[in-house]
């Protein structure tokens, strides 16, 4: 989903630093990246487990947005039907 904006411990925002960790984890090892974005491992390892454990998921939600088609689904082997609900009241 969207990265949390502070740290859930210490409370440090760590919302701005998920970017340029996804840009150095491409070209040095997860340990440097971190380091890099001001997350060493003495004092913000909070903050660390933040930005490892996070799990970007948008693009997967966008496959069921409203405007999407979604009897083209895998998924869905049926269409909607139509049921029609009557309500009484009592007197």
């Amino acid at each position: 989903m969207i990265i949390p904006v502070r740290c859930f411990t210490c409370g440090m925002v760590v919302g701005d630093k998920w970017e340029p960790f996804c840009q150095y984890v491409q070209i040095m090892s997860r340990k440097e990246a971190l380091d890099k974005c001001g997350l060493q491992s003495e004092r913000r390892y909070c903050c660390r487990r933040m930005i490892l454990t996070h799990v970007d998921m948008t693009d997967n939600l966008l496959d069921y947005s409203k405007d999407s088609d979604l009897s083209e689904h895998p998924f869905i082997k049926e269409k909607t039907k139509t049921v029609e609900v009557r309500v009484y009241s009592a007197r």
